[in-house]
């Protein structure tokens, strides 16, 4: 789900295409895969939230500090893409 998609590539579609049906399909393909990426990203963080509420209750904190340094990745990630 990851792909890599540059200003480049659109304006390659654009300029290539007597339509706009080239760009507008490439457009839609990166909003769609931008908005997949931030649904399951929103997930992932719910769960490593619930499970780091787990480990604490059961005191398990190897456990919670796997989920804490995922969830810390996640969120530095999700910082440097906006």
């Amino acid at each position: 789900m990851d792909k890599y998609y540059s200003y480049t590539d659109f304006l390659k579609a654009v300029g290539q295409s007597k339509k706009v049906d080239e760009a507008e399909k490439l457009l839609n393909e990166i909003y769609l895969d931008l908005f997949l990426n931030r649904i399951q990203r929103m997930h992932r963080q719910e769960q490593l939230i619930m499970l780091i509420d787990r480990a604490l209750d059961e005191k398990d904190e190897n456990a919670f500090y796997q989920y804490a340094t995922e969830l810390n990745s996640l969120q530095q990630t999700k910082d440097e893409s906006y």
